[in-house]
């Protein structure tokens, strides 16, 4: 009955948004990207007037873009709202993990969170040599001198490494700014932006973060011991959810898996 008497007042709420998983432009199960983020964002931002927006990461990265479309959009419902942003470090914010966490107005992380890896990486197989083993020809046909550049079934042409070079380089440059844009002064140099990666505490002596701190004792000190916690989270499909697209789900799981565990995960 309360919450319909407007001149009551009703107990300070956090919206709680959990981003967990690879970040990939790919609809599978679990994957983090703006378009399968963006309703729940708007909800989170704007329902029942939240006193701030928490979000919990747990994150190896992935695609440069989505990460930079997910984070750019927090930072704008935070602004039209007028919502303060917090973002809480489960075990890692990596690469483009992050990249959503420097999306936060403060970081906060666990003692043993990885955090860091401001960096690109492109990685992939060269197969000329085994399908001239089995007796395969490759045949490509192309109109451009470049349209086949970077194939796995060909040797490596330096001039295509050196392009590749310049987009990594150019995609570095990019997650510096955005770094530099939101952590500041903060930060303890430009060593940070090597691809290497650290342990919560040192993250925070680095500038990388604000503060070693969990979820409810930040908030609660922060906003009252009567805060209220509302949940928001990407959802399963329904044929996952009953067992179907095992072969699917399993190759997600496997890709996600090889990037966790470049962080010993």
């Amino acid at each position: 009955m309360v919450r319909f008497l407007p001149f009551m007042n009703r107990k300070p709420m956090v919206a709680v948004v959990r981003l967990q998983g690879m970040i990939a432009a790919s609809g599978s199960p679990g994957r983090l990207n703006d378009a399968a983020l963006a309703a729940i964002l708007d909800v989170a931002f704007r329902r029942g007037r939240p006193q701030a927006v928490a979000l919990v990461i747990n994150s190896p990265g992935g695609s440069p873009v989505q990460s930079a479309l997910i984070a750019a959009r927090i930072r704008r419902l935070s602004e039209e709202h007028a919502v303060p942003v917090h973002a809480f470090v489960e075990d890692v914010a990596a690469s483009g993990g992050y990249w959503l966490a420097t999306a936060a107005d403060e970081i906060h992380v666990d003692a043993n969170s990885i955090v860091g890896s401001i960096g690109v990486i492109s990685a992939g197989f060269g197969l000329h040599e085994a399908i001239a083993r089995i007796g395969v020809e490759r045949r490509v046909h192309t109109a451009g001198e470049s349209k086949s550049q970077m194939d796995p079934f060909r040797p490596e042409n330096p001039e295509d490494v050196a392009r590749l070079k310049v987009l990594l380089e150019q995609m570095h440059g990019n997650f510096i700014t955005q770094v530099r844009a939101r952590r500041g002064a903060k930060l303890a140099g430009d060593e940070l932006f090597t691809g290497e990666f650290w342990l919560g505490a040192q993250a925070v002596e680095l500038g990388l973060a604000d503060s070693i701190g969990h979820l409810v004792p930040v908030l609660k000190a922060r906003f009252g011991e009567k805060l209220r916690f509302r949940q928001y989270g990407l959802r399963r499909p329904f044929l996952s959810r009953l067992g179907l697209g095992l072969m699917r789900d399993a190759l997600a799981l496997t890709e996600e898996r090889a990037l966790y565990a470049r962080y010993g995960l």
